[in-house]
């Protein structure tokens, strides 16, 4: 009889063949997305992660001036969050700027400076702007509740903000509110990916990819990521949603793929390591399986 394990896998396989739908966002940015108060612009880049990853439910932001210009003030003991931002520059105004150059020519060069920013719940007097919050239904699915409850070890949750991350430093997740997603299935998709991530952690399964963090689209840490949606395809077929989420996964895997020039050999590895990481979420253990 064909275990969990071995029908999603056969089923990403036969999706992978076929040709997947893009990957999709999940999760409605809404209110959620990173902004300055005062230019009303998004964040953008690395600084969405880094803002997203706070632990504030308000997008707003904005610096210690603009702050003190509109009549408010920082709370004492809150702590900045650093953004960064970088234009061109003509060479001879970066000269200005006691920034050489090597080669005497010109052009333009980079410049990266970065800013300190407060959110908005960090400061007293300022009233947030009025908008739009759009909010799914969202009633709790029991099977993957269990799932999540009984995971050995498991990192705090905290929801709030536009970003689904787990930090092996802190050792927690971070996840929008489950209302910002457009299904149930979708928000236990994405909390088990991030479980997943968790269990790379040395005080679980231990996983080089967590244990040794890699640059954002390198080779291990695209091998992570296999590893890591892979385990949650898995896990949402324990819980029986695998039918309304496994489409997003087998494309989201493909992405991956891509910038592995499509060595699917690479899924078997993955699929070694996103059954331990999925056994231990689940609090189980099997023996090793030597037959074809």
């Amino acid at each position: 009889m064909m275990n969990v394990y071995d029908a999603v896998n056969q089923r990403i396989m036969e999706l992978l063949g076929k040709g997947t739908v893009p990957w999709r966002k999940t999760w409605n940015a809404g209110s959620g997305t990173p902004m300055n108060l005062v230019s009303k612009r998004e964040y953008r880049g690395v600084n969405v992660f880094l803002l997203g990853c706070q632990e504030y439910s308000s997008p707003w932001w904005l610096t210690f001036k603009q702050c003190a210009d509109r009549g408010g003030h920082v709370r004492k003991g809150e702590k900045s969050t650093p953004v960064v931002f970088w234009k061109w520059m003509d060479r001879k105004d970066a000269d200005a700027d006691g920034i050489g150059s090597e080669d005497g020519k010109g052009g333009k060069v980079p410049l990266l400076r970065f800013y300190n920013v407060f959110n908005l719940e960090q400061v007293s007097g300022i009233e947030a702007p009025k908008t739009e919050e759009i909010v799914n239904a969202f009633t709790p699915i029991e099977r993957a509740e269990q799932i999540v409850a009984g995971m050995p070890y498991r990192p705090e949750i905290k929801h709030g903000g536009n970003v689904a991350a787990y930090s092996p430093i802190l050792d927690y997740v971070k996840m929008p509110r489950p209302e910002a997603f457009l299904s149930p299935e979708e928000y236990y998709s994405t909390l088990f990916h991030e479980l997943s991530h968790s269990t790379g952690h040395a005080s679980r399964v231990g996983r080089k990819g967590i244990l040794e963090p890699s640059y954002f689209g390198s080779h291990a840490y695209s091998k992570e990521e296999l590893c890591c949606e892979m385990s949650a395809a898995f896990l949402c077929g324990h819980a029986g949603i695998e039918q309304k989420t496994l489409e997003n996964s087998a494309a989201y895997i493909q992405g991956w793929l891509k910038s592995l020039r499509n060595d699917r050999t690479l899924l078997v590895h993955a699929a070694a390591q996103a059954q331990k990481a999925s056994d231990y979420i689940l609090n189980v253990s099997h023996q090793e399986d030597l037959t074809d």
